[in-house]
């Protein structure tokens, strides 16, 4: 089962876009990071395996959650 990855990454008329890896789209924009972020998270969790990546304005990832049965066996 392949994992869905959505990214939160700023866009250069400082609105916020969401895209999913591999969609071979250009995502949707956001007015605010809030609204990009929970509706990427929404997303990742409607399916059994889902990782959401938020990055900065800088475009640096923020940090990550993944949802569901993660199939990979990782200390931490």
């Amino acid at each position: 089962m392949q994992r869905a990855v959505f990214h939160v990454t700023p866009n250069e008329d400082g609105k916020w876009k969401v895209e999913q890896e591999g969609a071979g789209h250009h995502g949707v924009l956001y007015e605010d990071k809030a609204g990009a972020v929970r509706d990427a998270k929404e997303l990742a969790q409607r399916g059994n395996l889902g990782q959401v990546i938020i990055h900065g304005r800088d475009g640096r990832i923020q940090y990550e959650n993944t949802y569901g049965n993660d199939p990979r066996n990782v200390k931490g």
